[in-house]
């Protein structure tokens, strides 16, 4: 089937070809109608542009370079699915260079890989110091977007999730609570428990427990070694993401302890394995993918040197009540 061109477009949206390449080209001065129909032309077309002519007419690179730190965890793969969505629909394609976001030697030699190439801009996915300083101390002169760098229209208050998690064990009734934080070393585990802190301050939660895991199942599982619960210890937890809430269900399990029926759990991330757990989790559901999506087009508008009016938002976190949490008489 031969695929639809700009001429195409414009015969179907009833503009000339000079309006379909200003709208492709993100001009602003389009009438609102207009521009809706040739929205939904190129849509009913499936029109797909000629991104490599595109960018070798205007002497620039359709490359963006992408540092992937933890890929195997839930959280940052949907961000990276979401980012990678977002730059082909825009004609962009990414070098993807793993590292350790905890390392900045590891981090200079991905900032070394991706740049063996022209880019048109740097997505690091690591929420880091290590990963900012290194990349601030290289001073490039291509655009960069970090995680939870930006706090712009559509950005959401990374703290979040740990509010929601206090306000929830507190609107269940309980008083004496714990915390599972991830690695010291995230910017969002250090903000998610920053979150949690407050709220449970404000509800006036007793914070009787705090621990640290590295995001691992195992080490949710470890942690639930030592939690105390009992009959006057906490009887609610709540862990910064669903790996070590599965890890930590299943080590109080082995100590005898039922969730939710000596203490409630609540995780973060909504990952999709969570609603199907035994007890079912009661999790903060965070949109990864929309995430991803959205700092991958501010991104481009920035390299494009747009407004970014096409800059898609995402969804706020939401509380998810399953069963592994229940109101508590104290």
């Amino acid at each position: 089937m031969k695929r639809a061109t700009i001429y195409d477009v414009a015969k179907a949206a009833g503009v000339s070809h000079q309006t379909v390449t200003r709208y492709l080209n993100g001009f602003e001065g389009i009438r609102p109608a207009t521009r809706e129909r040739v929205r939904k032309a190129l849509a009913e077309l499936d029109y797909r542009p000629n991104s490599a002519a595109r960018f070798l007419r205007s002497q620039q690179t359709n490359r963006i370079g992408l540092l992937a730190h933890r890929m195997d965890l839930s959280g940052p793969g949907r961000l990276i699915a979401g980012a990678t969505s977002a730059a082909r629909e825009r004609g962009y394609v990414l070098d993807i260079a793993s590292m350790d976001g905890g390392d900045a030697a590891s981090v200079d030699e991905a900032l070394d890989l991706v740049l063996e190439h022209q880019i048109a801009g740097v997505f690091g996915t690591a929420q880091t110091h290590v990963v900012r300083e290194a990349i601030e101390a290289r001073a490039l002169s291509v655009p960069i977007a970090l995680d939870g760098q930006e706090s712009g229209p559509g950005s959401v208050n990374i703290g979040l999730p740990g509010h929601l998690a206090a306000a929830h064990l507190a609107e269940l009734g309980h008083r004496r609570v714990g915390f599972l934080s991830g690695p010291a070393v995230w910017i969002a585990s250090a903000a998610r428990r920053d979150g949690f802190l407050a709220e449970a301050a404000a509800a006036g939660l007793d914070v009787r427990w705090m621990g640290e895991g590295d995001w691992s199942a195992e080490s949710g599982w470890a942690a639930a070694q030592e939690c105390p619960v009992g009959e006057q210890g906490i009887t609610a937890i709540a862990v910064s993401n669903d790996s070590m809430a599965v890890g930590l269900i299943a080590g109080l399990h082995e100590r005898g302890i039922d969730v939710p029926g000596h203490v409630s759990v609540v995780g973060m991330d909504d990952s999709p394995e969570s609603r199907f757990l035994v007890p079912a989790l009661t999790t903060v559901r965070l949109d990864f993918e929309g995430e991803g999506a959205h700092r991958m087009a501010r991104l481009i508008a920035r390299i494009e040197d747009r407004t970014g009016s096409d800059v898609p938002e995402y969804d706020a976190p939401r509380l998810i009540v399953r069963q592994s949490t229940r109101a508590i008489a104290d």
